[in-house]
């Protein structure tokens, strides 16, 4: 399995700046080396447990929408994420000990700064790509190419990234972005379709500014 002939582009970007909330989608963003500008920056912390909550175990996290402020602020519904209307939806959502802390450290990821995505395997896949929580969706992929693309790198434009490994995909993949129901079976259809991963853990090299549109280009 090969790239089509034809150019590969971005097709889209998306940033989370709410770790485990829904995210937006951009048509520019400035890619560094810790991933797109603002994405991640504020974490759901449970003071119980000490621990960071994601919407694995509460999956109502997603049905909040995360945006950046024109300050460079995260929103959660369009509120600034301090603001006690904002903490009283996160509680709503994960429980009476959540709270939103900003963090810069690795643990904003699950692996890796980006999980890139192309939509040969999203049509593969067959259901809501928002279910995958992609940051970038490459065009112009043939069929499942992206599953022989680890350790490859790509420029797009003056950044690079290099994809590490497919991304092993997890019980968050099962809720509908938009109505929060579950559906196991979606997650049983990557295990047995797909080997359980899809999409790609990547790190990124170069810093750059990326656009729906570049140009995508291995790297040989």
């Amino acid at each position: 399995m090969v790239a089509r002939k034809n150019k590969m582009i971005i097709s889209e970007i998306w940033r989370y700046p709410v770790k485990s909330l829904a995210g937006e989608k951009l048509k520019t963003a400035q890619l560094n080396l810790d991933g797109i500008s603002g994405d991640r920056r504020v974490l759901v912390y449970d003071e119980e447990s000490r621990r960071l909550v994601t919407s694995r175990t509460k999956p109502k996290l997603l049905g909040l929408k995360a945006t950046l402020g024109k300050n460079g602020e995260p929103l959660i519904n369009g509120i600034a994420w301090d603001d006690i209307e904002s903490q009283q939806a996160i509680i709503n959502a994960a429980g009476e000990g959540a709270r939103l802390i900003e963090w810069d450290g690795p643990e904003r990821f699950d692996i890796l700064p980006l999980l890139v995505a192309t939509d040969g395997a999203i049509k593969e896949f067959g259901y809501d790509y928002r279910r995958l929580r992609p940051n970038i969706i490459i065009g112009g992929v043939e069929g499942l190419a992206e599953r022989e693309w680890a350790g490859r790198q790509m420029k797009i434009g003056k950044a690079i990234i290099e994809f590490a490994q497919l991304r092993g995909r997890c019980v968050m993949t099962t809720y509908d972005p938009d109505t929060l129901k579950r559906d196991p079976a979606v997650l049983r259809h990557i295990v047995k379709k797909f080997d359980g991963t899809l999409a790609l853990d990547t790190a990124v090299l170069q810093s750059g500014k990326i656009s729906v549109g570049d140009v995508a280009e291995f790297v040989e």
